[in-house]
């Protein structure tokens, strides 16, 4: 058997999944809108008293609401190919997705092939849920978004049908952590075991099982494009 290659994420994204079949790209706009977003609730979260800041930024927050409500189609509904233009566009999910909305996490793959992978994680002050250690909810939304990360990549794909989660040890925010993945395809679907380690240690795990289908068959390649300029 050979060796598996490690496959950086972009360079994975392109090679196994065309861009637009899962949903347009973000702005580069929003990426920076996202980081700045979840910096700056982290900040709010930690904050001890009143401060002018705050104030500053609500005043400006409700004009910068109406200027982009302007600026957005009206329908809040999705836009599938042959939809009107008044849906909103639909982003890619199946990568990222922390990059371009904070209130997903963020995280590197080191290594990735269809097998296995494994990276680096660490959750902002924003996924705490008791003091100093991340809300299981969270950790939730991390195997699930990572796992389909890796599938898609890897060229197979599907909506998960079950997550068993066991939390072993007090998973902490503010930490850089490892994970890997090791998933095995069937004719039943798509096994993924994932984990998350401080150290070596194992702090959380969750078994995730998918459908199997070729991202080529996926409903998802139908999502309409993103609108040109007028």
């Amino acid at each position: 058997m050979a060796e598996p290659a490690t496959v950086p994420p972009d360079t994975a994204r392109t090679d196994s999944a065309p861009t637009g079949r899962f949903g347009a790209e973000p702005l580069a706009q929003t990426v920076a809108a996202a980081a700045a977003v979840r910096r700056v609730v982290g900040l709010l979260l930690a904050l001890e008293h009143p401060h002018p800041a705050v104030d500053a930024m609500l005043s400006e927050l409700s004009g910068w609401e109406r200027e982009l409500a302007a600026a957005v189609p009206p329908d809040p509904a999705p836009r599938f190919a042959g939809d009107s233009t008044d849906r909103r566009v639909y982003l890619n999910h199946a990568f990222d997705i922390g990059a371009f909305n904070p209130c997903f996490p963020e995280y590197v793959f080191d290594h990735l092939d269809t097998a296995t992978a494994r990276g680096r994680i660490t959750f902002p002050l924003v996924h705490e849920g008791p003091p100093g250690l991340v809300h299981g909810g969270f950790l939730g939304v991390f195997f699930d978004a990572v796992v389909q990360h890796h599938s898609c990549a890897s060229g197979v794909a599907g909506k998960t049908r079950s997550m068993e989660v066991t939390y072993r040890r007090p998973t902490p925010i503010h930490t850089e952590l490892d994970f890997d993945i090791a998933r095995v395809l069937s004719d039943r679907g798509i096994e993924s075991t994932a984990r998350i380690l401080r150290d070596g240690q194992l702090l959380c795990s969750a078994v995730v099982r998918t459908v199997a289908v070729p991202v080529d068959g996926l409903p998802t390649a139908r999502f309409g494009p993103r609108t040109s300029r007028p």
